[in-house]
């Protein structure tokens, strides 16, 4: 396949990207990588301005930008991160932005592919970490983050619905004192009849429906992603994106009805 060379911007950015100080590669993985691929090594400078100058050699010289993509695919590869998921979900993160403007990425599998090309700031936020910019956008409430943030930025869909709507559970567990779970503690903290909370003050029919309709609202999120998810084996479990962030957006919106509750007198 022939591949343009990149831009010398892009060179400079991707080099920097996976030569970051405290996540890219070490001085030695570094240097072992250049030697297999027989590309130029400047030797034992900054990590960040000896791959700057590798790639921008070969390019130079073959008017191409195979043997970089080649580079990020191998330090990319999944088998160097078996033990540090993590770390590759950083590099990877550090790599895409870049990439974005070339029209790459790198994908969940490690591989470099072929992806819309950014032509804004604004689009490369958009394809390189569309969950967290859509979460942002949504103001997405910060319970809700604080619970599942990490994984949403490790693509762990399927994990993130699972502890956003606990956040609910361990939020009602906090307000009654209780180690209750489920329909009992839902009851138990917003029921109309002697729950603990209260969304507003009760006192019309329409203000006691609007409690009901938040109490069968808590319910169903439990019986429509905590336990099913929980249950379920991951491989038969597959979250698209569209429904990570509709799950969140249902919860957050729990969690800013429940902002509003008060204690109700004894």
């Amino acid at each position: 396949m022939n591949y343009q060379p990149f831009s010398r911007e892009s060179i400079t950015a991707i080099a920097k990207a996976i030569g970051d100080t405290q996540h890219g590669l070490t001085g030695s993985e570094i240097g072992n990588l250049l030697a297999e691929l027989h590309l130029y090594d400047p030797g034992p400078i900054t990590k960040w301005r000896r791959l700057d100058e590798a790639f921008s050699d070969w390019q130079k010289r073959n008017g191409t930008s195979d043997r970089v993509i080649t580079f990020l695919a191998r330090a990319m590869h999944l088998a160097r991160y078996a033990d540090n998921q993590e770390l590759f979900e950083k590099r990877r993160s550090l790599l895409n932005p870049p990439l974005a403007i070339e029209g790459m990425r790198i994908n969940e599998n490690g591989k470099v592919a072929r992806a819309k090309q950014a032509e804004s700031l604004t689009e490369i936020q958009k394809l390189t970490n569309s969950v967290k910019a859509e979460l942002k956008r949504r103001k997405t409430h910060e319970q809700v983050l604080i619970y599942c943030e990490e994984e949403v930025l490790r693509h762990g869909y399927f994990h993130a619905i699972l502890e956003a709507s606990k956040s609910v559970f361990d939020r009602l567990r906090e307000a009654t004192s209780t180690d209750l779970d489920g329909a009992v503690l839902v009851d138990k903290a917003l029921s109309v009849k002697n729950g603990v909370l209260a969304i507003n003050s009760l006192a019309t029919n329409t203000e006691r429906n609007e409690q009901t309709g938040l109490c069968h609202l808590i319910k169903s999120i439990s019986g429509l992603y905590r336990n099913p998810v929980a249950h379920d084996p991951r491989l038969k479990r597959d979250v698209a994106e569209e429904e990570l962030l509709e799950a969140l957006t249902l919860i957050s919106y729990v969690h800013r009805r429940l902002d509003d509750a008060h204690t109700r007198n004894a």
